[in-house]
């Protein structure tokens, strides 16, 4: 019985720094998008943001998307992949008498889970690396 191939052997080296740096970009734009919500918590009217999956799977697999203008003056163009996360209004969030939606512990929460989420990605690029060290301090 021959045993089953790992999934990391099953990917390219050029595949797993791709897909670490892309970890480490949405971990990243998670905790910007929540401390973004938690610097607007006594905003009146502002409405919770989240990372909107979706847009972001989009921009990742069907290529780059283009800059929203909302008004003749702005300029418009395309966005590089990665370097912005698309966001949208969080969705079933009570509203405070003032009109805003940002709830502090859901957002403590949100930037809890996007910090162990980069520390893994950082973990396993550093592994990473240690391992392309040994092999060149071995070869001399």
């Amino acid at each position: 019985m021959t045993p089953m191939p790992s999934i990391a052997s099953s990917l390219s080296e050029a595949q797993m720094m791709s897909a670490l740096r892309q970890t480490l970009s949405r971990a990243a734009a998670r905790q910007v998008v929540s401390a973004s919500n938690l610097a607007n918590l006594n905003t009146p009217g502002y409405k919770a943001q989240e990372i909107d999956f979706g847009t972001a799977l989009s921009a990742q697999v069907g290529g780059g998307t283009t800059i929203a203008t909302t008004n003749a003056r702005h300029l418009g163009g395309p966005v590089e992949t990665g370097s912005a996360a698309a966001t949208r209004d969080a969705e079933g969030q009570a509203a405070r008498r003032d009109g805003n939606t940002v709830q502090v512990d859901r957002e403590l929460l949100n930037m809890t889970r996007a910090s162990g989420e980069f520390a893994r990605a950082q973990t396993a690029l550093a592994a990473k690396f240690r391992l392309v060290r040994y092999a060149i301090n071995e070869s001399r």
